[in-house]
């Protein structure tokens, strides 16, 4: 009996603790979640990781944008202030973002030029911040730029690309690289590690808060449930975790 009164105890305590998600919520002060995907891809690409921080009572702005009609300069402030004015609608107190690729340019660019109240903590997925030698090879031929659009070509890895050009974060950001990859021709032309779009090294920003590479490709990281895990681990207390989150 004694045995029974504890267990059901234990159960009434668990059933009426909140967790991370209900306490956003209950305190009307949402945290919002910017997503913004990466280079020829759509919000679409992003909606397992929306999924899931809606699940944790994330306020999320999965944000679009013509990733392949503008430049780099031109698309930070045309998605970013569309996602930040979306969470202020929303009524949130603090503004976080996650990235893929391209995306996290975006948000470096625009912290380079402008601050944002309430700014929380941001996650890159496979972001270029030193560039891609890809992008240098893209350069002799100018045919692709229509697949690529101006944006793309300035991720390179010369002195005059947008990456080289913003400096260290001053912002809270980890950064998680993979180093698998679904596409061995590209990944022949980058130096090992690489994800088959940017190497492992490349990924990496000075002033980062923390860094993780998982065995993940440059297309599908941000689909992969672990990742994702370490994602909503990364936002709540601002450092990977390293056993399973």
């Amino acid at each position: 009996m004694r045995i029974l009164i504890f267990l059901l105890t234990l159960l009434s305590i668990l059933a009426t603790t909140p967790c991370r998600g209900e306490i956003l919520h209950r305190e009307k002060q949402p945290e919002c979640v910017i997503l913004l995907h990466g280079l020829i891809r759509t919000s679409a690409s992003m909606s397992t990781i929306a999924s899931a921080l809606r699940e944790e009572g994330f306020t999320v702005v999965n944000q679009d944008y013509p990733s392949r009609k503008y430049s780099i300069e031109e698309l930070s402030a045309i998605a970013i202030d569309n996602g930040l004015a979306a969470c202020r609608m929303a009524g949130a107190q603090r503004v976080h973002f996650v990235t893929h690729s391209l995306g996290g340019i975006l948000v470096r660019y625009y912290l380079s030029e402008k601050t944002i109240p309430g700014l929380g903590r941001t996650v890159m997925l496979a972001p270029p911040n030193q560039g891609s030698s890809l992008v240098d090879l893209m350069k002799y031929f100018p045919e692709l730029e229509d697949i690529a659009g101006p944006a793309g070509y300035q991720l390179g890895t010369t002195e005059d690309s947008v990456p080289a050009s913003l400096g260290p974060a001053n912002f809270e950001v980890g950064v998680i690289a993979g180093d698998h990859t679904v596409n061995p021709v590209m990944s022949e032309y980058l130096e090992k590690p690489n994800d088959g779009k940017v190497t492992v090294e490349s990924t990496r920003l000075e002033g980062m808060t923390d860094f993780l590479v998982v065995p993940q490709s440059h297309p599908f990281i941000m689909t992969n449930q672990s990742v994702i895990g370490q994602i909503i681990y990364f936002l709540y207390f601002g450092e990977f975790a390293r056993s399973e989150p």
